[in-house]
């Protein structure tokens, strides 16, 4: 005799592996974008920056007035 909560079991895996597969493939793209539009912006010399040392360059700086 099947279980009576079989069907109900069944359908609750079911969605969990739909609902974390879509998890996993959301962070994967997103992970892609992400190093996409971080490519992108190195290209165009935005860099990272350094440490002590300056980096990118894409840094607004204050004008004086009167200098």
């Amino acid at each position: 005799m099947p279980d009576p909560h079989a069907p109900f079991i069944i359908a609750s895996y079911a969605a969990w592996i739909l609902i974390t597969g879509g998890l996993i493939a959301r962070l994967v793209l997103d992970h892609r974008a992400q190093k996409r539009a971080l490519a992108e912006l190195e290209a165009r010399g935005g860099g990272r920056g350094r440490r002590g040392g300056g980096g990118g360059g894409a840094v607004a700086r204050p004008v004086r007035e009167g200098a």
